[in-house]
């Protein structure tokens, strides 16, 4: 490369090596026809109309503006730094030996140039006035800058977070690597910042083994959250759907730029006089004004006993075909105004005769909501939105950057055999993906299906293609819906409060993986069944191996395999303290705990100041977790196929996977019932001996069937207990 010293050049405001560069094409962006195109010297280039760009990319993160560099020199500096992340295929940056080999997303780009404009205000307030300057002593300052926070005494009373560190770090580094590409000025050729660690250790970074930093929901929020989005999907949204067309519809009429509206400057008594006259022979109220114009008129001198203080005259003034109502005339329609009123009366315009519905605690049967007044009515319409949102978030795991992907008809539905229903979502992977993203789809359960149908119903605009959600802040939605639930709007319609708690996507997404691994069986707050969130989720990755589901799938692994190593650590743990395992499979377990332990007192016999920990005990437990499969209320050991019950029963003897839906733990040879267990097989004696009494004597075989299930039941309840005894009574 060729590029001259900064201190020869004479600074002109150009770039040696940009000057006069298309910024797009340089960085291999597409553009519409017809836009303006950035050009390298511009202090300002937006990139709002690139296409490809993903949907959840903000507005300001589209539009680079270097005029906050007040330094033209450093600004020059900012500009040839962002371009060349961007391209890193230009012919001068590729030989820079540290330079970044793959392009830059805008999202990075924004953020070095947020922080390069940062460190310039910085250093122009510590009096550096050239790169020049820097040294490792002005590196480390800037360092314990941005690492700790101070309060109006500058003293410490916290620190950033590792990210905010690298991204301090990273801009010195890139002034480093960078350096000989800069025109105007340019960091010393021998600066080493922190002997040349990369940003990331600098920081202190962690390193990416440790634990998802990501928390699940907790689930005293998940329960009422979720159950209040499905009753509120299920039992609101039909009227929802009615109630946001009505509003659509009167907006058309009571815009004063609705079509036919002409303004006219005498009191419109004739025309004033037949509106009413409809209203009273359809014996309509009159249309209320929100509770803040109410309060503007009372500020404004009218009295608080004036029967025309709610009645929305501009509303009529439109309805009556005039574009205002103006003050002046009230002195000649007051007379036929409060005759209305007294005749008709005064109510909210939306959703005045609503349907009846049973209550979410089914304690009674009510309308769904009250007369709403306009935004009212719209907040409402937005509540149920956000409903659709956290069902379909919460069950399916997308991503915030793909969920802002779906569009106006992405429902796939499709029907592989006769009777079995598939539903798919389509949309795009953004993360880790080239510009535009990747065109996936996601196998999902009818729920979710379900809501995205709400959504699509839901939306002002149903042309096809349409962004469904478009760019949202979830944070912000969930607030509003948490807060609707606890209202007494929500407590009406019989919703339990939901307590304070973070909720964000990428918990909800930890919270679905964490559920489908530790709890196959159960039932995901109460209303899904996670069984069936699982083998869409299978389906979705057998589709598209590929895909954004395998990732998710590829994490809910993982938390199997650190469940079932737990799992076998505490009843192996159990078994040492002799609380020994019951079913058909005891015996086998019992001596597979028995040969670990004999290994475990043998190698601390022959190394008596060697103590064996958990990982050594897991790394001989790891082969037997591997057949773990968690059923309902046993643990399934599939060792040998060839002995599954559930797999002789369904004709298919050679599968690697047993049937959990079809095990009958009373009697399979790999199954195994566990203290954990007894509540299960106690609760369900109990209901099925109230089954029992509950049945007519003519009802013989129902009460064979019930007394086989009864009786098997408190067998096994009676092994649990005789098992945890046993030991007690031999180590007696």
């Amino acid at each position: 490369m060729t590029t001259a010293p900064a201190a020869a050049v004479a600074f002109d405001g150009r770039s040696v090596v940009f000057a006069g560069a298309d910024v797009c094409r340089e960085a291999g962006f597409t553009l519409p026809q017809g836009t303006g195109r950035p050009v390298f010297e511009d202090d300002v280039w937006d990139f709002t109309d690139v296409v490809g760009l993903p949907v959840q990319l903000p507005l300001c993160t589209r539009r680079f503006d270097f005029t906050e560099i007040t330094d033209e020199r450093w600004r020059l500096v900012g500009k040839e730094l962002v371009l060349a992340m961007l391209a890193p295929r230009h012919s001068a940056v590729a030989p820079l030996p540290r330079a970044h080999r793959t392009a830059l997303h805008l999202r990075s780009c924004a953020g070095h140039l947020d922080e390069l404009i940062r460190f310039c205000r910085w250093l122009s307030e510590q009096g550096v006035s050239s790169l020049a300057q820097i040294d490792t002593r002005i590196c480390d300052a800037y360092m314990a800058h941005r690492r700790y926070i101070l309060d109006e005494h500058d003293a410490v009373v916290g620190e950033n977070s590792p990210g905010t560190r690298r991204r301090a770090a990273q801009v010195v580094v890139d002034l480093v690597n960078y350096r000989e590409l800069f025109t105007a000025d340019r960091v010393p050729a021998d600066l080493r910042p922190w002997g040349g660690a990369t940003a990331s250790a600098i920081a202190e970074m962690p390193s990416g083994r440790t634990e998802n930093k990501t928390q699940p929901v907790d689930n005293a929020v998940m329960q009422p959250m979720l159950a209040a989005a499905l009753f509120l999907m299920s039992s609101l949204g039909p009227h929802a759907v009615e109630l946001a067309r009505q509003i659509r519809e009167t907006d058309k009429l009571s815009t004063r730029k609705a079509p036919g509206l002409r303004a006219v400057h005498v009191a419109p008594v004739p025309e004033f006089t037949e509106l009413l006259n409809e209203y009273r022979d359809t014996c309509t109220p009159l249309p209320m004004l929100a509770d803040h114009h109410v309060a503007d008129r009372l500020a404004n001198g009218w009295s608080a006993d004036d029967p025309l203080l709610a009645v929305a005259t501009g509303v009529l003034a439109r309805q009556a075909g005039i574009t205002q109502f103006e003050t002046r005339w009230m002195r000649h329609l007051r007379g036929p105004l409060e005759n209305a009123v007294a005749s008709v009366g005064v109510k909210e315009v939306f959703a005045r005769d609503a349907a009846d519905i049973t209550t979410a605690d089914t304690s009674s049967v009510l309308p769904w909501t009250k007369p709403l007044h306009r935004m009212q009515a719209v907040a409402l319409v937005g509540i149920v939105r956000t409903a659709a949102m956290i069902v379909l978030a919460a069950a399916s795991g997308m991503r915030a950057s793909e969920l802002m992907e779906l569009r106006i008809g992405c429902r796939r539905l499709e029907e592989p055999v006769p009777g079995l229903t598939r539903y798919r979502l389509a949309s795009k992977v953004v993360k880790g993906q080239p510009l535009g993203g990747t065109d996936d789809e996601w196998v999902v359960i009818e729920p979710v299906y379900r809501a995205v149908e709400l959504a699509e119903d839901l939306h002002d605009d149903r042309q096809e293609g349409a962004l469904l959600f478009g760019r949202f802040a979830f944070s912000v939605r969930y607030k509003w819906f948490r807060n609707w639930v606890n209202s007494p709007a929500g407590r009406r319609i019989g919703l339990a409060p939901i307590p304070d708690g973070q909720v964000n996507l990428r918990r909800l997404r930890r919270t679905l993986a964490l559920e489908m691994a530790y709890r196959p069986g159960g039932v995901l707050a109460s209303k899904l069944h996670l069984k069936h969130i699982a083998v869409a989720t299978t389906e979705g990755y057998a589709s598209r191996p590929g895909g954004a589901q395998a990732e998710l799938l590829a994490e809910v692994n993982k938390h199997e395999s650190d469940r079932n190593l737990a799992l076998v650590l505490g009843e192996f743990r159990n078994y040492q303290e002799g609380i020994l395992p019951a079913g058909p499979g005891a015996r086998s377990l019992t001596e597979f705990f028995a040969g670990i332990d004999a290994q475990l007192d043998a190698a601390s016999a022959a190394a008596p100041k060697t103590q064996r920990n958990d990982r050594d005990v897991l790394n001989l437990l790891t082969k037997r977790a591997n057949v773990l499969h968690l059923g309902a209320a046993n643990y399934c050991w599939f060792t040998d196929p060839s002995r599954a019950l559930c797999l002789k029963l369904a004709g298919t003897p050679t599968a690697d996977r047993p049937l959990i839906g079809m095990c009958d733990s009373a009697r399979c040879p790999q199954a195994t019932h566990h203290p954990g267990h007894r509540p299960v097989w106690a609760e369900h004696a109990d209901r099925t001996k109230i089954f029992l009494g509950q049945l007519g004597a003519t009802r013989k075989t129902e009460r064979t069937r019930l007394q086989a299930d009864f009786d098997r039941a408190i067998r096994v309840v009676a092994e649990i207990d005789a098992a945890g005894a046993t030991m007690d009574e031999e180590s007696s």
